[in-house]
């Protein structure tokens, strides 16, 4: 069938990619998917900064939901796996104990946290990255949509991500520090020296700070790169809010 001279596939296609939500067949998810993450199963573990596999995230939220009472190790145990399954019950979903794409697409939207404090603006024409300092999360907006939510961290007591709106002007993909000499890969500023950027030395968003960037695993903040870098400077949207912690 076509569609004013387009198959009706392209016709499809486009619509999906003007809304911004990027939704990929189920059996080829990519990191243009809403709420993507890897598939995580038993036996996973987060083993350095360039190995994150997730579990540390996987564990974080499914305690926020009262699933998972067991320690925060990085480590895809039993009792993990027990708590992916009590999770998949509750929404509906295969109880296979495996942290898959429709897992990790129902799990994320479930655990943004404070979403009653988000600024309007966030929800506003446009794409904007809602930082928030206190739950050291990012969410990701298209037009009011949610694409996604990382767990970040942001700066030190004394070197706090400031707070406020502003955009991104600049990207390097491979961005080194001249102040620190430390590789920020992914790097996108928006407020002076501050930027979102993948951190080499992170392997817990709630341990420790940065020097004011938002500091997110290094995968996260490629996938951000995927699906902003090539959107003019000016257009993704920086909100930085809530208190310092």
């Amino acid at each position: 069938m076509r569609v004013m001279g387009r198959s009706l596939s392209a016709v499809v296609a486009s619509a999906v990619l003007s809304t911004g939500l990027f939704v990929a067949p189920a059996h080829a998810a990519s990191v243009k998917d809403r709420f993507y993450r890897e598939t995580v199963s038993y036996g996973a573990k987060d083993k350095d900064v360039n190995h994150i596999a997730h579990v540390l995230e996987l564990e974080y939220r499914l305690k926020w939901l009262g699933l998972y009472t067991s320690s925060l190790d990085g480590s895809f145990g039993s009792k993990l796996r027990t708590a992916v399954k009590a999770f998949q019950k509750k929404y509906g979903l295969s109880q296979t104990g495996v942290a898959d794409q429709a897992t990790w697409a129902k799990l994320l939207p479930a655990t943004i946290r404070g979403t009653s404090r988000i600024p309007s603006v966030c929800k506003s024409a446009g794409w904007h990255a809602c930082y928030d300092r206190t739950y050291h999360q990012v969410v990701l907006y298209r037009n009011a949509a949610v694409l996604n939510t990382w767990l970040v961290r942001g700066g030190g007591s004394t070197t706090q991500t400031r707070t406020g709106n502003s955009s991104v002007y600049y990207r390097d993909k491979d961005h080194v520090s001249s102040l620190y000499d430390s590789k920020m890969p992914y790097a996108q500023f928006f407020d002076g020296g501050e930027a979102l950027h993948g951190s080499v030395m992170m392997m817990n968003p709630f341990s420790g700070h940065s020097h004011g960037c938002v500091n997110f695993y290094i995968e996260d903040a490629s996938q951000l790169w995927t699906l902003t870098a090539g959107l003019p400077l000016k257009t993704l949207k920086v909100h930085v809010y809530g208190a310092w912690s």
